[in-house]
């Protein structure tokens, strides 16, 4: 399982990563492999009837990285892409997020290998029941909490609820977060990753000295996190420039009008034809010059080939593992870009669900204006922890991220002992 993993690009990347910062924190062999691996991988099949009668069977995937520190938490994407080593991966950077951030959560994630925008709303419904049904001798609220990744949402949530309060025998709010607030989901749940990004990059550009007035941004993805990037930074003065999704790449260097953006998509499904934007090929969209660029849909964006070539004062990682070891250590050798990890820049939407998950403990609601502000208040205070560890210790700042979070693992982990 082992070789499995590490043959996988996307975890051999974050183990890599992993042992950066293990070397600098001097981590022993003992801890450092308790550390690595996960708890579980869990992998299942889905046999779903589909519309045309046909039945087809899915792979589904739930990996929980370490519950040392409390229950895993992490998102359920559907794409075509997932596998099991993907999603190790993503339970992987969870964890160490989490332990960033000082929530009491270890790191999960899972996926199902499926298409979404092929599939009826009844038959992601079969999927999405079918597969809480297998995770359910996993999951639970102080054990595993899912939420909404690429290719799922509040709807998808609402029925891993009912699958798993109706098995339960009453009704269970906490089983997942990013479920909707009619179901006690948490107020601004939604927006919160792609706040929390445009939040990071603001303070990035005081930082750098760079007035918002005069800034321009580039995002790469325009789902739940780029949009909502897009409107928050919007709203601070910074010009959105260019924009790409799945149906192409725009480019409008006098700025876009992003709440039209949003309704266009809406009306059209996709950025491209957006009036007053010119086409423009999506890898030449991330070497525009800009203030902030925002990485905000798949891993491995950032490579060797392109990383010499970017023309950003701010890296702003909205994705999880968006920048490669290889363009990490080009950047770092540049100098002249300021990179917010990922385990900090896209921490808004778990430290949301954190919020969320409390609130359902207490049965409790707290207004979007709380939420927002104790989110700015603990991603302020992470973020000044991260550039100060930095800075103390002359680490880049990912790996300056990644240590912080490593240690209180390994900390928790040398305090409990190793169970015989």
């Amino acid at each position: 399982m082992r070789e499995q993993l590490l043959a996988h690009p996307v975890f051999k990347m974050a183990a890599d990563q992993f042992e950066r910062s293990a070397d600098f924190l001097e981590l022993s062999d003992e801890v450092r492999e308790r550390c690595k691996w996960p708890k579980r991988l869990i992998t299942c099949t889905i046999p779903v009837k589909r519309d045309s009668g046909e039945t087809e069977v899915y792979f589904g995937y739930r990996v929980q990285h370490h519950l040392s520190r409390g229950p895993v938490k992490g998102g359920l994407r559907y794409h075509p892409g997932v596998d099991l080593g993907e999603v190790a991966a993503l339970a992987m950077w969870m964890n160490w997020k989490c332990a960033l951030m000082g929530l009491p959560f270890g790191g999960g994630k899972g996926g199902v290998t499926c298409d979404p925008r092929t599939m009826s709303v009844g038959e992601l419904e079969n999927v999405t029941r079918r597969f809480t049904a297998e995770m359910l001798p996993f999951i639970g609220p102080e054990t595993d909490v899912m939420a909404p990744d690429m290719g799922t949402n509040e709807q998808t949530m609402a029925w891993i609820t009912d699958v798993y309060s109706t098995h339960s025998g009453h009704f269970v709010p906490g089983i997942v977060t990013g479920k909707p607030v009619i179901l006690q989901g948490s107020k601004g749940r939604t927006r919160a990753t792609g706040h929390g990004v445009a939040f990071l990059a603001s303070r990035a550009l005081q930082a750098c000295g760079i007035e918002h007035e005069s800034a321009t941004v580039v995002i790469q993805g325009f789902g739940n996190v780029g949009s909502h990037a897009a409107r928050t930074i919007a709203s601070y003065g910074v010009k959105v420039i260019a924009v790409s999704d799945i149906t192409g790449a725009i480019h409008a260097s006098d700025g876009m009008d992003v709440d039209a953006l949003v309704q266009h998509v809406r009306d059209t499904g996709g950025v491209k034809g957006f009036p007053g934007s010119s086409a423009i090929c999506a890898d030449e969209m991330l070497l525009l010059e800009c203030s902030v660029l925002i990485p905000a849909a798949l891993e491995r964006v950032i490579h060797e080939g392109n990383a010499g070539d970017l023309r950003c004062k701010v890296l702003a990682e909205g994705a999880n593992g968006p920048t490669t070891p290889g363009a990490d250590a080009i950047i770092e050798e540049r100098g002249d870009i300021f990179l917010i990890p990922d385990i900090l820049c896209n921490a808004g939407g778990v430290t949301v669900s954190y919020f969320e998950w409390v609130q359902n403990l207490q049965r409790f609601q707290w207004s979007e204006q709380e939420i927002i502000a104790k989110l700015d208040t603990m991603l302020s205070k992470a973020f000044d922890r991260v550039i100060s560890f930095a800075k103390r210790n002359e680490l880049p700042n990912r790996v300056s991220a990644l240590s912080l979070g490593i240690k209180e693992v390994a900390d928790v982990k040398t305090q409990r002992g190793l169970y015989p």
